[in-house]
């Protein structure tokens, strides 16, 4: 929904997995009610606890507003006597009435999205997927971008190795790297040593500095990080998907077709663009056989880790051993 488009007289279908973007969505939805109508009247309700009467009653007109938005989340659950009721709404709308109907994705209640999406015109389709893990620095920027500072494609990398792949602790990160360090600064960038300072600790040592590491052959750094990474609290978990995300990049790098500008290789092989120049550094140490042979040893450890095995620290540096002798 544009500013200039009015939320009343029509239904906004917000649907995905990702909850961060689905409730800046419905915030969205909602400042735009207000601007139009400051006492517009919200009501708000899962859709698993609705009946019918319910459902009519805060879609219809209020003796208290001269307008109204229904917020109506959990659209998955809404019981199956509803679902013609759920479409007629959206398909001859009341135009003092505004619909947000939020379903997380995901396959039950498909049939009522279907009929949903169907009418064009009529219900707006906000999608809001989870992000893969090549797509979150860009997140980042955009993050920094909307409180009015700059970061660089790496330094938003090396947040995102920090904090993790959940959005919210990556919007959380953000906020509070520009109001302690960026603040009112007109744009002053966020560089990669404001990162280091803020998360000490974590950012310098994780998953993907270790893998990085052991995959271009600099074993006893990668040791050393492995043993400061857990020290520091790191979830071995993380560092066996860490490792096995890496090799299976390197993979995907090394099969990919030839002559592809490296934007679109770096969509084949899923990774921002700025990486691939490391990984083909660390690519000119492998074959199939041993990327093969270190995505076993890194499987292996991964149930070990899980409970396999008592010591995940003893673990997780055998692995890194066997990966580093799976090199050429």
């Amino acid at each position: 929904m544009t500013r200039d488009e009015s939320p009343f007289g029509r239904t906004v279908l917000v649907t995905g997995p990702e909850a961060l973007l689905a409730d800046r969505a419905v915030t969205e939805c909602e400042a735009r009610a207000r601007q139009e109508e400051p006492a517009v009247e919200v009501s708000y309700a899962e859709a698993g606890q609705l009946d019918g009467g319910t459902l009519a009653e805060i879609t219809g007109g209020s003796l208290f507003a001269s307008r109204r938005m229904a917020v109506v989340r959990g659209l998955a659950d809404l019981p199956t006597e509803l679902v013609d009721q759920a479409v007629e709404l959206a398909r001859s709308p009341d135009p003092d009435i505004a619909v947000v109907l939020v379903h997380q994705g995901g396959m039950k209640g498909k049939g009522l999205l279907d009929k949903l999406r169907k009418l064009k015109g009529k219900v707006e389709v906000v999608d809001c997927p989870s992000l893969k893990a090549y797509e979150l620095p860009g997140f980042v920027t955009a993050e920094f971008r909307r409180l009015g500072a700059r970061v660089e494609e790496e330094t938003a990398q090396l947040l995102v190795d920090a904090v993790g792949q959940d959005l919210r602790g990556l919007a959380a990160a953000v906020r509070q790297l520009h109001d302690d360090a960026g603040g009112d600064s007109g744009g002053r960038p966020i560089t990669a040593d404001v990162v280091r300072t803020y998360f000490a600790g974590r950012s310098e040592v994780t998953g993907f500095a270790v893998t990085d590491a052991v995959l271009a052959g600099r074993t006893t750094k990668a040791l050393e990080q492995l043993r400061w990474a857990l020290a520091t609290g790191t979830s071995p978990v993380l560092l066996t998907s860490a490792l096995a995300s890496g090799l299976r990049g390197l993979g995907r790098l090394m099969s990919a077709p030839g002559g592809l500008r490296d934007a679109d290789l770096a969509r084949e092989v899923g990774v921002p663009p700025w990486k691939l120049r490391s990984m083909r550094s660390q690519l000119r140490g492998w074959d199939q056989g041993g990327i093969a042979r270190a995505l076993a040893a890194v499987a292996r450890a991964d149930a070990d880790v899980k409970g396999a095995a008592e010591d995940a620290g003893f673990a997780l540096e055998r692995a890194l051993l066997q990966v580093s002798r799976a090199r050429r």
